[in-house]
């Protein structure tokens, strides 16, 4: 699956997993050494995280139910929190990622197949 802008059909994230299981929502991205370029973890039904035992920085975009970017966090550093009242759930990328798509507030997103 892959993250696109809703109204260009631009590609933001080459490919997007869901962490819906219990193991995929508790482990997150703790343990890892990094995340690859073009990679998002999508936590559905989540309106708050923590970097707790991650070893780097990540941005983070909050959706609201009909994917529409309601905050953005940038280069949030291991052992923080962040949250979004309201938010309907969350992805996680790497760090300056948000700043490079030019990702912002109010823009509308949706998962798509991906082309091969």
């Amino acid at each position: 699956m892959q993250l696109v802008e809703k109204d260009t059909n631009r590609c933001l994230l080459e490919k997007i997993e869901y962490a819906v299981d219990i193991k995929s929502r508790l482990l997150g991205l703790i343990g890892r050494s990094g995340i690859e370029e073009g990679w998002g973890l999508y936590f559905p039904r989540c309106s708050s995280i923590h970097t707790c035992f991650m070893r780097f920085p990540i941005d983070i975009i909050y959706i609201n139910t009909g994917w529409k970017v309601v905050k953005t966090v940038e280069f949030k550093k291991p052992w923080r929190f962040s949250f979004c009242p309201g938010a309907a759930g969350t992805i996680e990328t790497k760090g300056g990622w948000i700043r490079e798509s030019g990702i912002c507030r109010g823009m509308e997103l949706e998962i798509q197949q991906r082309e091969k």
